[in-house]
């Protein structure tokens, strides 16, 4: 009987004496998390940081990631945090605030556990949701897609730790990531351990757990893996698998010889739109993945045009900011952050190389790309136009300037097609932004990061003087773009034109949005279509029913699918709230139009315009 008091005694010493190499030195994190023992949509994390040397130290959930321009106090979706000692006694932690927790007496702390909440779930409940590919997914049993700076935290000062991350799942679900598997058991309980060589690699890597529909293929000597859940099986890795690999085959030409990754991985959450599922579409760069959110009602021609668009523009981030970027971005302060002026290069060039290597590379014909600089130059007038996008950009998380962020994905795209167009005039159309975009990359580089403020003064001098009278005037100053300048060097002009559009939609644009707060349907601060406008609707009216059917959020997309047979006789009685007063407007449909500006080829042209042209388009 002795032996089982001194094995079980020795256990207990083993357990509760930290080993000397546990000091906080170079020995990594270990986070354990819990994808089996699921309630209520939580997820149990542990963490272990080694022993410390020092009396009190902070506990940090992100506030704000890299690539997301927002705070969104990811803290908020932790419960139960609570400290351990090396005895298994809990010991006292306060919350400093949202994000951070104090710990005293941290040479006795062992470990710290809590709970994790599903952000989806909460997006109709809160003022400002998480964009739903930096969020996360707990369904028991069906899907987890994990943004781990939601699930892992870090500790002062030790950032560059590396961590070990061990999570625990289901049985016959498989994990989509980069992050590299160092171990895998199924036994009773099926285990993947994953590594990370410091805190940034655990944020950007993130990992979606379900039941595997992969597909793998390679771009050149880049292996690509898409996965995809879908609820209801509407869609599959191999049903998009051709169209995917299409377009970053043309991405990869287009970009030629950038490259930063072997391994590049593409998650895709197809929402089914049913209550607790995402409403925030599109997507986030990482380094090696992208996290991807859209609706899985979408028609297929819609899925992959979307994709297209939104995968290429994460794919194009491993430009910008994943190669050139500010010490803003290298540096990165998770929850105190200084933003870098250059959000025009991180987003709006990106952007652009978006738009521009579908043409490029003949994905889409010259009208078509045509129409999305015509689009964007609408889009960028519902913003701010005399506003310094520096100046926006340095203060981007604060109002008033947060509200036009969005424009980085229109006039940003535009600064971006600007500059493209001096630097092919001033190169008798040799050189382009993507050749400044190369240049940049061999300055610097992923762990050789720029001085925010010098960068202007290296593109000039890499460039012209012309790329920087267009810096100081349009993107340090506040002057508008006159874009009929620049697109005249090309030979296009723009006329006014009204066209055809659906009475809820404008093609994939809405003209109604859901408030989060209490899910009414608003008509958008948008130019409304020719229909609306003679039913007498407005901007932020609020849309009670239509046709005598209560318009709610689980009502929209049937009452949006049948609007599309609408004929110009049919008669249509929407009731409204306008500023708290009830109004009913009757009336016809008509066909509804819009006024729009057609950006086309002048009829007239000259041989430099035509070179011009040819050369920035296809060159």
């Amino acid at each position: 009987m002795k032996k089982l008091v001194f094995t079980i005694f020795a256990a207990t010493i083993v357990a509760c004496t930290p080993k000397v190499n546990d000091l906080v030195t170079s020995a990594p994190i270990k986070a354990s998390v819990d994808l089996v023992n699921v309630t209520n949509d939580k997820v149990h994390v542990s963490l272990d940081p080694g022993r410390f040397t020092t009396e009190t130290i902070n506990f940090y959930i992100p506030k704000t990631v890299p690539g997301t321009y927002s705070n969104n106090n990811y803290g908020q979706f932790l419960e139960n945090v609570t400290a351990y000692d090396y005895d298994n006694n809990k010991m006292e932690i306060s919350s400093v605030d949202t994000n951070t927790w104090k710990i005293t007496n941290a040479t006795d702390l062992d470990r710290i556990e809590y709970d994790v909440n599903d952000s989806f779930d909460t997006e109709t409940e809160v003022d400002e949701a998480v964009f739903s590919p930096a969020g996360t997914n707990i369904e028991a049993n069906k899907n987890f897609f994990l943004n781990l700076h939601m699930f892992v935290g870090y500790f002062s000062d030790l950032q560059e730790r590396p961590y070990e991350l061990t999570f625990t799942h289901p049985s016959g679900f498989e994990a989509s990531t980069s992050l590299q598997k160092v171990a895998s058991k199924n036994e009773k309980v099926d285990t993947d351990t994953f590594i990370a060589n410091r805190y940034f690699e655990v944020t950007d890597n993130p990992i979606m757990y379900s039941r595997p529909d992969s597909e793998t293929f390679s771009v050149n000597d880049i292996e690509v893996t898409l996965s995809i859940y879908s609820p209801n099986k509407v869609y599959s890795a191999a049903s998009i698998k051709m169209e995917m690999e299409k377009m970053m085959k043309a991405q990869k030409t287009f970009l030629g010889d950038i490259n930063s990754t072997k391994k590049y991985h593409i998650l895709l959450f197809l929402g089914a739109m049913g209550e607790g599922d995402p409403t925030g579409f599109g997507a986030l760069e990482h380094h090696t993945s992208t996290t991807v959110v859209l609706p899985e009602t979408m028609p297929k021609e819609a899925l992959v045009e979307t994709m297209t668009d939104v995968v290429s523009h994460e794919f194009f981030h491993i430009v910008t900011p994943l190669t050139v970027h500010s010490e803003e971005i290298q540096y990165f302060d998770y929850n105190d952050p200084k933003m870098s002026e250059h959000l025009w290069m991180y987003e709006g060039v990106t952007e652009y190389f978006a738009n521009l290597f579908q043409i490029n590379q003949g994905l889409i014909d010259e009208q078509a790309f045509y129409d999305r600089i015509a689009g964007k130059v609408q889009n960028s007038k519902k913003y701010n136009d005399a506003l310094s996008f520096t100046k926006m950009s340095k203060n981007v998380l604060v109002e008033p300037y947060k509200d036009d962020y969005g424009n980085v994905y229109e006039k940003g795209a535009l600064i971006g097609m600007c500059v493209d167009i001096i630097i092919r005039e001033q190169s008798n159309g040799e050189k382009g932004i993507l050749w400044l975009m190369k240049e940049l990359s061999k300055e610097y580089g992923e762990d050789k990061p720029f001085k925010d403020d010098e960068l202007f003064d290296k593109i000039i001098a890499l460039t012209y003087p012309e790329v920087g009278d267009f810096f100081t005037t349009y993107v340090i100053g506040d002057t508008p773009i006159n874009y009929e300048d620049f697109l005249g060097k090309v030979g296009l002009s723009f006329t006014s034109e009204m066209t055809p559009t659906g009475f809820f939609l404008d093609g994939q644009t809405p003209y109604v949005d859901v408030n989060p707060k209490n899910n009414e349907i608003f008509v958008r601060n948008t130019t409304l279509n020719s229909s609306m406008i003679a039913l007498g609707l407005q901007a932020d009216d609020v849309i009670k029913s239509v046709n005598g059917k209560e318009f709610t959020i689980e009502a929209i997309r049937d009452v949006i699918i049948g609007s599309m047979s609408w004929q110009p006789d049919t008669e249509v009685t929407l009731v409204i709230d306008r500023d708290g007063e009830e109004k009913t407007l009757k009336g016809k449909v008509g066909t509804p139009t819009v006024e729009s500006k057609k950006l086309s080829e002048m009829e007239t042209t000259n041989s430099t315009q035509d070179k011009l042209r040819e050369a920035w388009l296809k060159g």
